[in-house]
């Protein structure tokens, strides 16, 4: 979603009281499966800048994965279906900090 969505979105859930306890960004970067390098394939930053417009904490950066969108039509979460992948591990860390985040609430 386009960071002018999100913050449109973001902006409506305060219009009618649902707090945004933080932001994820989806397809932050890809991770080669080869050779483990890191390429940023979009503008970067734009999670941080709507999380600091915000003022919310960025939980976290999902890098864009091919076999994720399999994964979830089966029914089956990257998350179980491959941990220890660079999505997987992405998403566990976002939903340990989101739990950390709504615990201390």
């Amino acid at each position: 979603m386009a960071v002018g969505d999100s913050l449109r979105g973001a902006k409506m859930f305060e219009r009618v009281g649902v707090p945004v306890v933080g932001l994820v960004e989806n397809m932050s970067y890809y991770i080669c499966p080869h050779c483990g390098e890191r390429t940023e394939i979009f503008l970067t930053g734009g999670g941080e800048r709507l999380a600091r417009e915000l003022d919310v904490p960025l939980l976290g950066q999902v890098p864009l994965q091919a076999r994720m969108a399999d994964f979830a039509d089966a029914g089956k979460p990257i998350v179980l279906a491959e941990p220890s992948s660079p999505a997987g591990v992405a998403l566990a860390e976002i939903a340990a900090r989101l739990s950390q985040r709504l615990a201390a609430r």
